[in-house]
C-alpha cells in the first residue's frame, strides 16, 4: 500500500512534466527568451558596460562583443566579486561561491546568485520526478535516501558564503525530505573521507535504504566497505534499494562492477551537474543521453571541438547543432558567467528534444601523433570489450607512451581490475580494435606504423584511490580524468600500485 507521500509523488511528476515539454518542444524560442533576459538583467553591470550588452540583440552582436573566455580569462571579473565589488558580472553580489579546485588554475570560484541557486535544486528534483513519472515507481521516496557529497560548512568571505557545491546544496534539501536523508549533518560535515564513509556505513546498515547517489567511484568504495563489513550483496543488505543517482562521470565502465556489488539490476538516472550549473539530467530510462535544461537561466553556444583551437571558431547555438558531432560547450548564465568555456565537451543523441551525453574533456584528450582520442571514445572501447564477459573494472586512465627504446610508442592503458581477463593480450586487442574503428585518425597511424597497438598496464586494489590520496583529492567530488596528453598523472602513481 502506497503512503500518502509517494501517492502525492504521481501527481507532482505528472504536473512537472507536464511543465517541462512546454519549453523542451519550443526549444529555439525558450533559448532565445533566456538569452534576451541575460542581456537584459547584466546590462548595467560592469561587464555589461564593458562589453556594450545595451546594443546586443542578436546572437551576432553577442558573438561580436563578447569573447569566449574560460576562468584565468575571466578572473580580472571574478576577482573584484570575490573582493566583495557588487554588480560585477550579475547584478548586486553571489549569494555563495562554489569553491572548486581547476586543474590549470588553482583554486577556482564559481559565483552561485539568487537567480540562479533554485535551478540547481529544481533540475536535481526535476530529474526523480521524471522517472516517477515514466515508471510509476514512487514507493522508494518513503525510505532513506544518501547523498554522498561534500561536506556543508560554508566560510564566508567578504560576506559570500563559501563552499563546495554538494555542500552548498545540502542547505536546500526541501523539508518533505528532510527526514529521509541520510547521512547525519554531524558526518556529512567529516571532512577525512575515508574517515566520512566509515561514519556513513555505520548510520546506514539499520536503515531502510531507498536510494543511493553520487560520483560512481565513491559509491563504489561505499559499496566495498558495506559487503565487506556484512560478508553480503549490498541489495541483500537493502532489499529495498531500488534507484542509483549518479553524476560526473560516465556509469558504463562501471555498470557490471556495480551489479556484481549490489547482487542486482538497480534502475540509475544519470545527472550532469556543476559548479557553473545544472546542464542536463536523464529524462528517459530506454533514451541515451540527458535532457539539457534550456530554460534554466542558461544559454548555450557549441563549437565543433576539431576546431575550438584555430583562431576564430565558429558558435553556434542549439538550432544548428548535428547529432553525434563533439561540440565545445560554452554557456551563459544568470550568476554572471559569459561566453564561458566550461572545458566539456558534449555529443547531441537527440534534437527532438535536445538530448546530449559528455564525451570528455576539451583539455583532456591524447594526440601525441594527431590521433585526437577522446573521453568518449576510450569509453566505448572499454566497455565494449568488457560485454559478455566476467571482466570487471574498478578504474582506469589513458597516457600516451612516447619514449619507447626499440619499439614504436603506444597508448598505455592503466587498468585496476576487480575481475581481471584471463587473456590479458586479448583484452587490449578488443579495446585497440574498437578505438580503431572509432578513430579514423588512430586507425590510420597503427596502420601506418607510427603507433603500435595498446598496452595495459594492471594497477593494483585501491591503487587509484592511494593515488588520488597522495594529492590529496580523496573523495567528494573529485575524480580521475579518463585520459590525458602527458604522463603526469601516471608517472605520480606510486610504484607500488603497479603490477610490472
Amino acid at each position: 500500500m502506497l503512503s500518502i507521500k509517494s501517492a502525492l509523488a504521481k501527481p507532482f511528476a505528472k504536473a512537472v512534466y507536464y511543465s517541462i515539454q512546454k519549453w523542451a518542444n519550443n526549444p529555439i524560442k525558450t533559448q532565445q527568451d533566456v538569452f534576451n533576459q541575460l542581456i537584459k538583467q547584466a546590462q548595467n553591470t560592469q561587464f555589461g558596460k564593458d562589453h556594450d550588452f545595451k546594443n546586443i540583440t542578436s546572437h551576432e552582436d553577442f558573438v561580436n562583443r563578447v569573447p569566449i573566455r574560460d576562468y584565468e580569462l575571466l578572473k580580472t571579473y571574478v576577482d573584484r566579486v570575490v573582493a566583495g565589488e557588487a554588480d560585477v558580472l550579475w547584478k548586486g553580489k553571489p549569494l555563495y561561491f562554489a569553491k572548486t579546485s581547476g586543474t590549470t588554475s588553482g583554486v577556482k570560484y564559481i559565483p552561485i546568485t539568487k537567480e540562479s541557486m533554485p535551478y540547481h535544486i529544481e533540475a536535481a528534483r526535476n530529474a526523480i520526478l521524471m522517472y516517477i513519472n515514466e515508471t510509476g515507481n514512487s514507493k522508494f521516496v518513503d525510505g532513506k535516501m544518501i547523498f554522498l557529497q561534500g561536506s556543508p560548512v560554508m566560510k564566508v568571505q567578504n560576506g559570500i558564503q563559501v563552499g563546495r557545491l554538494s555542500g552548498i546544496v545540502a542547505h536546500y534539501v526541501p523539508k518533505y525530505l528532510q527526514k529521509n536523508r541520510m547521512p547525519t549533518w554531524e558526518t556529512n560535515c567529516i571532512e577525512d573521507w575515508e574517515t566520512k564513509v566509515d561514519a556513513i556505513v555505520e548510520e546506514t546498515l539499520p536503515e531502510n535504504m531507498t536510494v543511493i547517489s553520487g560520483i560512481p567511484s565513491w559509491v563504489q568504495m561505499y559499496f566495498e566497505k558495506i559487503q565487506k563489513k556484512t560478508g553480503k550483496k549490498v541489495g541483500d543488505v537493502f532489499k529495498n534499494f531500488s534507484l542509483f543517482i549518479f553524476g560526473g562521470v560516465n556509469y558504463e565502465p562501471y555498470r557490471a562492477k556495480f551489479e556484481n556489488l549490489i547482487g542486482r539490476k538497480v534502475d540509475s538516472i544519470e545527472l550532469y551537474p556543476a559548479s557553473e550549473g545544472f546542464f542536463a539530467y536523464q529524462d528517459k530510462q530506454d533514451e541515451k543521453g540527458m535532457l539539457l535544461q534550456l530554460n534554466s537561466g542558461i544559454f548555450y553556444e557549441f563549437i565543433k571541438a576539431d576546431t575550438f583551437f584555430n583562431e576564430n571558431p565558429k558558435r553556434i547555438t542549439i538550432k544548428d547543432v548535428e547529432i553525434g558531432v563533439n561540440y565545445v560547450m560554452i554557456i551563459s548564465t544568470n550568476a554572471g558567467l559569459w561566453a564561458y568555456n566550461i572545458g566539456d565537451t558534449v555529443q547531441f543523441t537527440s534534437t527532438k528534444p535536445y538530448r546530449v551525453i559528455v564525451s570528455g574533456r576539451i583539455k583532456h584528450f591524447i594526440s601525441a601523433f594527431g590521433e585526437h582520442v577522446i573521453g568518449k571514445e576510450v569509453e566505448q572501447a572499454l566497455q565494449e570489450a568488457l560485454e559478455n564477459t566476467d571482466t570487471r573494472v574498478t578504474e582506469f586512465t589513458v597516457a600516451p607512451q612516447i619514449n619507447t627504446e626499440n619499439e614504436l610508442p603506444y597508448h598505455e592503458w592503466f587498468i585496476e581490475f576487480e575481475n581481471a581477463p584471463e587473456d590479458l593480450s586479448a583484452f587490449a586487442q578488443q579495446i585497440d580494435a574498437s578505438l580503431q574503428k572509432q578513430n579514423v585518425y588512430y586507425f590510420d597511424l597503427i596502420k601506418g606504423k607510427v603507433l603500435q597497438p595498446l598496452k595495459i598496464t594492471k594497477v593494483k586494489k585501491d591503487g587509484f584511490q592511494e593515488y588520488m590520496k597522495s594529492i590529496g583529492k580523496l573523495g567528494g567530488q573529485n575524480k580521475i580524468p579518463r585520459l590525458s596528453n602527458d604522463r603526469k598523472i601516471v608517472d605520480a602513481f606510486p610504484p607500488s600500485s603497479l603490477y610490472k
